[in-house]
């Protein structure tokens, strides 16, 4: 009696051992294609969202924490722009949100100079506050770049491992 796989309906060693590698291989060349497709995609976010923020050509103040005087183009100087906003923001209004100019404007006579002065202090706060989101938009932006990046590395990584274990099965 033959223990041949078309006799008995099960395979050798020897091909399971063919399939499994063919399938580590294809899977390794898969994770290695999605691997490079991330880190170009990722790069590519990085890349744009820099050039977007150097033709703003937003200069850092001088009274800033980090970068003063710098020209934003990257996460930390997105970040010190935004931070030295908020600080000046909060300068204008005597340490006073958006929400508590609004409340305080409820307690005065709508037309009154102090009235007039509350609403100019809140659209300050309030423009200081679009402009801060719009900075903190391109630092999450850059993160998420490089986490795309990062995970196109290890995809890389693992799609080379599979493609060695595969070779060697």
């Amino acid at each position: 009696m033959s223990t041949d796989s078309t006799t008995t309906g099960t395979t050798s060693p020897s091909a399971a051992t063919g399939g499994a590698a063919k399938f580590a291989r294809l899977t390794g060349l898969i994770l290695l294609i999605a691997g490079i497709v991330f880190v170009l995609a990722g790069g590519t976010t990085w890349v744009v969202v820099t050039s977007q923020l150097q033709a703003e050509e937003i200069t850092i103040s001088d009274d800033a924490r980090w970068f003063a005087g710098q020209q934003v183009g990257g996460p930390f100087t997105a970040y010190s722009q935004a931070d030295i906003i908020n600080t000046h923001a909060l300068h204008a209004t005597d340490g006073r949100t958006y929400a508590e100019l609004g409340a305080d404007m409820a307690q005065v006579e709508e037309g009154s100079a102090e009235y007039e002065e509350l609403a100019a202090q809140r659209t300050t706060v309030m423009n200081a506050s679009f402009l801060r989101a719009s900075l903190f938009t391109s630092v999450v932006a850059y993160g998420v770049a490089a986490l795309v990046v990062g995970l196109g590395v290890l995809l890389g990584f693992a799609g080379v491992a599979f493609r060695k274990l595969g070779a060697t099965a």
